[in-house]
């Protein structure tokens, strides 16, 4: 692939004598080309964008913005933050943004990559609106912590009172460089666990919260160093919100101004501002769970760093008579993305519950080649695996794979209550399990034989956060309960399969290992992948296995439900999303129409 500047005709003249073209694309442009022009420009670019884009009235679907505040009278935001849905947590505050970090989170929330947006030239379609809740006053960083978790709280309802039947993508790019808890939950991490639980209110809210910042360019120097010994920041360890670090693509630097600059980091390297979870103590979920583009950094020969337009993404300034885009970057950024796309997802789909959103992104993640190569990825490593999900969690999220699904692809999702304890004779004991006998395309996958076929499954429920931080310091006694997927072995009877996970649970309770299925073929393992209230596998072998590989069971594992019986919630229901694909090589096989009429995957209910 090559960069060139030609005309028409020379493009003309190139086809004619050369059989080598494939075809020509289009320069990407950077953020650096908007965020440079002069404002008259600028306005230019922005009507031409309104113009060609329809939003859709009275959307069902709202992208929730906890931060500084958003200023509507941005051409590109008033069409969908409406006066109504701009709220502020103190009465005396005014409800509009005076930082700018607010209405930067608010472009992208609205229109994901405005760079991609304004370089087509394509019908552009929102189907959902922004909402708007000022919970500080200072830049993000810089205000103390304290009672965090409540005015969280009033933010959200703040938003819940004005629209309450809207399906909302609560968003927080908000976040504390307290480092003491390593991974241990916080009363403001605890507080959005119960907020997303719907423990108090039978609402269950989908949340996407920011993995925090690394704001000192003098780290450059020590990347990826810093980036790996950097703690998430608090609430990013919250259990039931998604956290999203960042990594980038954005390695290109035409500003004139910066000649001799290098990108610090390669493209689809984790970013230089990300966080991970690599210090913290190996018992607490791994984050974050996904990275989005957060932007790169811009280093001279000294190894001196500096931001830069070009290395950034760009959005909407909150003053637009002084200029109407502003360069973005950080994990703010890429939470932003993240709410964008959680967003479309409602929208396409609107009986997906919060829970089987967050599967679907995490599903459709996976670890860039550079992300591999930058931290000596080894497959055949469970410790290696570890080590790269701490830094960057299941990776990339791809729109596409979680919207749709392929001829080649099949994807089945569950949406189901379980309840996991009762009381018998006086104990409380583990209640039920869920097995799940999948309509694969035996006879397709048998014809496949040898060929490498990969299946992956995702588990997402929300957990309850244990009362008053009792117990916080003991990963079972946080949680309310737990949940895992098991997988039959090739030639594993469906007797011998409940008989293993049945020993699996009795193994559990005694805080043992449990066992695991098809040892070799998982990409990550039980050791890392039970961590949390998101369980997400790859499985890899050939197509005659997975023929055989048709039973998926869900089951219960300790919480503090049934091991402190007194508070009353032993015989509790709770929800879970199941998420199942089977993906072959290009061109081998069509495994999707032969269960396309098979809608929805019902489960056996077995006693344990």
């Amino acid at each position: 692939m090559k960069v060139i500047l030609a005309n028409r005709s020379q493009l003309e003249q190139l086809t004619v004598h050369s059989d080598d073209i494939a075809e020509f694309r289009r320069a990407k442009e950077l953020a650096g080309y908007w965020a440079d022009m002069n404002n008259a420009g600028q306005a230019e670019w922005v009507q031409e964008l309104v113009d060609r884009t329809r939003f859709k009235q009275d959307p069902e679907v709202s992208v929730c913005i906890l931060d500084t505040g958003v200023n509507n009278s941005h051409p590109l935001l008033a069409p969908v933050l409406a006066e109504e849905d701009r709220h502020a947590v103190e009465p005396e505050w005014a409800v509009h943004d005076e930082n700018k970090h607010g209405t930067l989170m608010a472009g992208v929330a609205a229109y994901g990559d405005i760079v991609s947006c304004l370089a087509s030239r394509d019908p552009i379609e929102i189907g959902h609106c922004l909402e708007s809740a000022k919970i500080l006053v200072k830049p993000p960083g810089e205000a103390e912590p304290d009672l965090w978790g409540e005015v969280t709280a009033r933010g959200i309802a703040r938003a819940e009172i004005q629209a309450p039947d809207r399906r909302r993508v609560v968003c927080m790019a908000v976040s504390s460089a307290d480092k003491r808890d390593r991974g241990r939950p916080s009363s403001w991490s605890g507080q959005l666990d119960q907020l997303t639980s719907g423990s108090e209110d039978d609402t269950r809210r989908l949340m996407i919260v920011c993995a925090g910042n690394i704001n000192d360019t003098v780290t450059a120097k020590k990347y990826p160093h810093a980036q790996i010994t950097d703690s998430v920041h608090d609430p990013g360890q919250s259990w039931n919100a998604l956290t999203v670090g960042a990594y980038t693509c954005l390695n290109e630097i035409k500003d004139p101004d910066m000649s001799g600059y290098e990108p610090v980091a390669p493209k689809g390297g984790l970013s230089p501002f990300s966080t991970t979870s690599t210090v913290w103590n190996d018992d607490w979920p791994v984050k974050p769970d996904i990275v989005m583009e957060g932007g790169n950094l811009a280093r001279d020969a000294y190894g001196f760093a500096s931001e830069c337009s070009d290395l950034s993404l760009l959005s909407t300034f909150y003053k637009p008579y002084e200029s109407h885009f502003y360069p973005f970057n950080m994990t703010s950024a890429a939470t932003a993305q993240a709410a964008w796309f959680a967003a479309r997802i409602r929208t396409d789909y609107p009986d997906f519950w919060p829970e089987t959103v967050r599967a679907l992104m995490i599903h459709s993640a996976s670890w860039t080649e550079n992300l591999k190569r930058q931290f000596s990825f080894d497959e055949n490593s469970k410790a290696s695996v570890k080590r790269l999900m701490r830094i960057c969690g299941y990776g990339v999220p791809d729109l596409n794979k979680a919207l749709h699904s392929a001829s080649n692809s099949l994807t089945l999702i569950a949406q189901k209550e379980i309840q996991p304890y009762k009381k018998e004779s006086g104990r409380n004991k583990t209640n039920e399990m869920h097995l799940y006998e999948l309509p694969w395309p035996k006879e397709e996958l048998l014809n496949l034989y040898n060929t490498e076929v990969e299946m992956r499954i995702t588990l997402s429920y929300f957990i309850e956060p244990g009362p008053g931080e009792i117990g916080w310091k003991n990963k079972y006694r946080y949680p309310s309960h737990g949940l895992r997927f098991h997988l039959n072995s090739p030639g594993e009877l469906k007797d011998e399969f409940v008989d293993r996970i049945n020993k699996a649970t009795r193994e559990d309770e005694k805080e043992g290992p449990g066992t695991e299925s098809s040892r070799g073929h998982w990409v990550i393992g039980t050791q890392t992948r039970h961590k949390g209230s998101v369980h997400s596998d790859i499985w890899r072998g050939t197509a005659v296995d997975l023929a055989a590989c048709n039973m998926i069971a869900v089951a219960p594992t300790i919480g503090w439900w049934r091991e402190r019986g007194h508070l009353g919630k032993v015989e509790k229901m709770t929800q879970y999303s199941l998420v199942i694909s089977i993906s072959t090589p290009e061109q081998s096989a069509d495994i999707y129409i032969p269960v396309a009429t098979k809608v929805g995957v019902t489960p056996t209910v077995i006693g344990v």
